[in-house]
């Protein structure tokens, strides 16, 4: 299989990046889209050059490290999966794909296809804990919960925060990640002390860090790994309001 590669290049944050075009040829159909950098970068660095840089870790959808745009489209042309999930076979022979980084202010480029991704980390500094005694864990089922609560919790928990959410948004909305991460904490009984503070809190640093507001458009839905509901939105929403008209 080969393929064309229209990739951006970007030295650092400071720097003027650009496209530059790579032709790869006896590729696996049956590698993954990040093995084909892989087999990439080990041409680039055999020919003294610099190789392109981009996230990853776990390489198995669950840490949410691996992401950039694929011919516009945050993690590639299949719904749902992130981008170390998505393989050679998903394109044709000979096609041309454009490789890009997420485009959000809140989101600058580090190098090439990496960006830095540490507003999610203030965001969640802000409010996403828990007020708990350290020590030996409680025993589970002493905590009332209902099996469909736990359910809707472990729904919205379930976000990895790789930043397709905002990518993908016309807005550069961060608001599916944050209601995701409101939500799992506010639905449980180990989150209710903090729950006013806690959405109050994380919604403004949501905004301080310069993410767009949301505008419906559920996007971020379509182009979620996790199939985040756009539902959890709503939720932080009532629960903003409820907690700004208590204070």
């Amino acid at each position: 299989m080969n393929l064309k590669l229209k990739i951006w290049r970007q030295p650092n944050r400071a720097a003027k990046g650009k496209f530059e075009n790579y032709f790869l040829e006896g590729l696996d159909v049956d590698m993954s889209f990040l093995e084909m950098l892989d087999f990439l970068n080990e041409k680039l660095i055999l020919e003294g050059k610099s190789p392109v840089v981009f996230d990853h870790d776990c390489r198995e959808g669950i840490c949410g490290q691996c992401g950039f745009m694929i011919d516009g489209i945050a993690h590639g042309p299949i719904q749902n999966i992130s981008t170390c999930q998505l393989h050679l076979r998903a394109f044709k022979d000979g096609q041309e794909l454009v490789l890009e980084p997420f485009r959000a202010n809140a989101f600058p480029v580090k190098k090439d296809l990496k960006v830095d991704r540490s507003s999610f980390d203030r965001i969640i500094g802000a409010g996403g804990y828990v007020s708990v005694n350290t020590g030996q864990a409680p025993e589970a089922n002493s905590i009332p919960i209902t099996h469909k609560t736990a359910e809707a919790a472990f729904d919205a928990a379930s976000c990895i925060g790789c930043g397709a959410c905002v990518a993908t948004c016309k807005n550069a909305s961060a608001a599916l990640f944050t209601a995701a991460k409101i939500s799992h904490l506010s639905l449980l009984p180990q989150g209710k002390l903090e729950r006013e503070e806690r959405v109050v809190n994380m919604v403004n640093q949501m905004d301080n860090e310069g993410f767009g507001n949301c505008s419906n458009t559920y996007a971020c839905q379509v182009e979620c790994p996790q199939d985040i509901d756009v539902l959890q939105i709503a939720r932080m929403n009532a629960e903003y309001i409820k907690a700004k008209t208590n204070i």
